[in-house]
């Protein structure tokens, strides 16, 4: 596949490439310069479960989902006294 830069330096991924591989905007990469002429582009990996609290919120059934109140630690947690 060929692309090209726009003046102001940015280079687009074919959307074939974008939709095979689940490229989202907003995404990151990282470029490594191999040699002149060639280049290695590698997307950062995402921390894992971003985005999971805003999925679980948009869920179609209202008040499912609370957030944790992080407000406690587990340091507040008291072992269940035994009889």
């Amino acid at each position: 596949m060929i692309t090209t830069m726009s003046s102001k330096g940015q280079i687009v991924l074919p959307a074939a490439i974008r939709q095979q591989d689940g490229i989202k905007p907003g995404q990151e990469f990282e470029v490594e310069r191999i040699e002149r002429g060639k280049y290695l582009l590698k997307r950062k990996k995402r921390p894992r479960n971003e985005g999971l609290v805003d999925w679980l919120l948009r869920c179609p059934e209202k008040g499912w989902f609370q957030p944790f109140d992080r407000s406690q630690t587990t340091a507040d947690l008291k072992p269940p006294q035994l009889g």
